[in-house]
């Protein structure tokens, strides 16, 4: 694989346009870009609401109403962040399959994942009808 500095990615480029090779240097490059992007947004995000909200939020108020609706405020925050913090997770772990060559190709099935399911979520692991199949097996496996 072509060390990621040496690869240029077209500003108008459309992975799902791409012709060539399934996830080849500049498709991986373009993934690689996007979920840097994508991280770095989100820890941004998470930084101005630990210093806007968390810090600044009075959860000794005065009035019952108002000290429960600071705490549900509080709390649903708090969760934001838990989920957030989650995908970042799952973006570090994307980025690794680039580096190690396996992105792209379901971890069910091996086979490759639909370009336009990556470019709409680039976490993703599962093909699409290997996900189904997984919601599927949830679902049941809930019911009972």
């Amino acid at each position: 694989m072509a060390s990621p500095a040496s690869v240029m990615v077209p500003p108008d480029y459309d992975p799902k346009a791409d012709k060539g090779d399934f996830m080849n240097p500049v498709m991986l490059e373009y993934f690689r870009l996007k979920l840097i992007q994508w991280r770095a947004e989100l820890l941004r995000e998470s930084s101005e609401t630990i210093q806007q909200t968390l810090q600044s939020t009075e959860l000794q108020q005065p009035d019952l109403a108002d000290r429960a609706s600071a705490e549900t405020d509080h709390a649903l925050e708090l969760r934001t962040r838990d989920r957030e913090r989650k995908l970042i997770s799952k973006i570090n772990e994307a980025l690794l399959r680039i580096e190690d060559g396996e992105y792209g190709y379901c971890e069910e099935t091996g086979e490759p994942i639909s370009v336009a399911r990556l470019d709409a979520r680039p976490v993703a692991t599962l093909s699409i009808e290997a996900q189904e199949r997984h919601e599927r097996m949830e679902k049941t496996h809930r019911d009972d």
